[in-house]
């Protein structure tokens, strides 16, 4: 009985992390002790860094915190969400390293797609049964991206079909 009162301790600990996004001018430090090891960084134009906090492969969030020069916290936004593919999808010219830096890890990473190379796909917050995959071909160019079902809602096929 005790172990299930640390398990929802911990899962509701987690859970105000994830909603509780860091306050503009944190130091790296107190970033660190709060919201622990970043699952990436991504060295952004300006000097600064961009930690991503990533739940996957099965989360439907991603948070990248933006650092300046200076190591504090400049912005923290969650981004799997529908406006932020919206903007993927618009964006010419995009490559991996942008993809990346931009949505973070992929929930999913397979072979195939659409000119070559492989399918990235991400979980988000939704009702429907979908994720969101962008094609990233061998010479890193992505080639497009498209909502999609998630094959986790996939259920088995009936028997008597």
């Amino acid at each position: 009985m005790w172990y299930s009162c640390i398990a929802l301790t911990g899962a509701a600990a987690l859970l105000g992390c994830a909603v509780a996004p860091p306050r503009p001018g944190a130091t790296h430090d107190e970033l660190r002790q709060a919201w622990g090891q970043p699952t990436a960084s991504y060295a952004l134009a300006d000097g600064g860094q961009r930690f991503e906090y990533a739940t996957g492969p099965y989360g439907r969030t991603t948070w990248m915190v933006d650092l300046g020069r200076e190591g504090r916290v400049l912005q923290a936004r969650q981004v799997l969400g529908e406006a932020e593919f919206l903007r993927v999808q618009s964006a010419p010219d995009l490559r991996r390293d942008d993809l990346l830096r931009w949505l973070g890890t992929p929930s999913e990473r397979r072979a195939g797609g659409w000119a070559g190379g492989q399918v990235w796909s991400w979980r988000y917050p939704t009702n429907d049964c979908l994720w969101f995959e962008s094609s990233v071909a061998d010479d890193g160019r992505v080639s497009g991206s498209a909502y999609a079902v998630d094959p986790r809602c996939d259920g088995p096929s009936d028997a008597r079909d």
